[in-house]
């Protein structure tokens, strides 16, 4: 069976935010897994810069008027697609808590599937109203955690016949050490841990900082790399203040050598070279309800011993020794944690391995096929399983 032919509805490069860059992995695997040339339905922030989209984002979403909301609607209506799947964040919507994409789903004609990024544990009342009436609007509706599915059934009331759980897709990129890659990168003889992804204050990085004070009295070599530029929303609103404040603590611990900040936004390619280099992959994040982090799926898919601060999709993914839980806001756990793994190889190793073989289920192929599988059986005289292609 022919996969649907499908438009996809969310941020898209070259936008810079974490829900762009999955709808284009989404757009990119699906393409490849099934041989079609899929097209995309931007969404437009307030005061967002003029954008040059690829010829295959045919419309735009204008987050803060409401016309447009029926508008598209009808352009989904009258396209040739099968079905529509919207890549949901709630921020990404105009209305309390987003709430006009209501009035998108329900004017649709077709199946609309939602991929819900975000699912908050204890919803304000409004919230919960609004992910309720997604959920029984759409069609079909993914969550990217286990986690995820469990909170949409028990604390939102949601059919559990409705939610589908397709893991957060990461690169299917072979298993190796980093001597070849840390020689590539000028970082020989180097234990590197990293963290990527647009800095935000939520990222918790000054606690991270301060654990390196610790870590490098008894590894000197150790080098802390963050990677990434400040998010585009958090620098339209106050400039570079908490990167400037990350930079005043490495020079005042005296980290220069042990600590760099990497600010630029970096593509899928030197992404994976700074991974592939890395020791020990760390999310010292803040926000103890986060139910998705892809950053933290890259990791695990790459094969990396993580230590992470307990928000509920690090629980998840790091469960059964895949990985070191950190209390939050906790320097001293943080340094603790990350002088035992450098200080002891074999468990670095045999954690990694424990990473990497979960993480199989997480390639973009995997979750590829998984998204045709669903959408093929959400379709009107489609019902069957979607048959893997040769």
């Amino acid at each position: 069976m022919n996969a649907p032919r499908m438009l996809f509805l969310g941020s898209y490069p070259p936008r810079e935010c974490g829900i762009a860059t999955f709808t284009k992995d989404v757009v990119d695997s699906y393409d490849q897994r099934y041989g079609l040339r899929s097209e995309i339905i931007s969404i437009e922030e307030p005061g967002a810069p003029p954008r040059e989209y690829p010829a295959n984002v045919v419309a735009s979403l204008l987050q803060d008027d409401r016309g447009t909301y029926g508008a598209v609607a009808e352009f989904v209506n009258a396209h040739s697609c099968d079905a529509l799947n919207v890549q949901h964040e709630y921020g990404l919507f105009g209305g309390e808590d987003g709430e006009w994409i209501v009035d998108l789903i329900a004017l649709v004609r077709k199946p609309v599937i939602v991929s819900l990024h975000t699912v908050l544990p204890e919803p304000t009342p409004n919230h919960l109203r609004v992910t309720r009436t997604i959920c029984a609007t759409a069609s079909g509706v993914v969550v990217l955690s286990a986690t995820g599915k469990d909170i949409l059934i028990d604390r939102y009331g949601i059919d559990p016949h409705k939610v589908s759980v397709i893991h957060h897709g990461v690169p299917d990129v072979p298993f190796r050490d980093t001597d070849a890659a840390k020689t590539a990168l000028g970082l020989q003889n180097r234990q590197v841990v990293s963290t990527f992804g647009l800095i935000n204050r939520g990222k918790g990085l000054e606690y991270a900082i301060e654990a390196m004070r610790d870590v490098v009295v008894a590894h000197p070599e150790a080098l802390y790399m963050i990677l990434g530029q400040t998010h585009p929303v958090v620098r339209r609103k106050e400039g570079e203040v908490y990167r400037e404040s990350l930079e005043k603590l490495v020079a005042d611990y005296g980290l220069a050598n042990n600590v760099k900040l990497i600010d630029r936004y970096l593509g899928f390619d030197e992404l994976v070279s700074y991974l592939q280099a890395t020791d020990i992959y760390l999310t010292p994040y803040l926000n103890p309800v986060q139910i998705v982090s892809g950053t933290l799926a890259y990791a695990i898919g790459l094969g990396k011993a993580v230590v992470s601060t307990p928000y509920l999709y690090a629980e998840e993914l790091l469960a059964h020794g895949r990985g070191f839980l950190v209390n939050f806001r906790d320097a001293d756990s943080i340094a603790k944690t990350m002088s035992s793994l450098l200080d002891d190889r074999d468990l670095r190793a045999s954690t990694q391995r424990r990473a990497y073989r979960f993480g199989r289920q997480m390639t973009w192929p995997h979750v590829a096929q998984e998204y045709g599988r669903l959408f093929s059986s959400l379709l009107p005289n489609r019902r069957s399983a979607l048959a893997t292609p040769a």
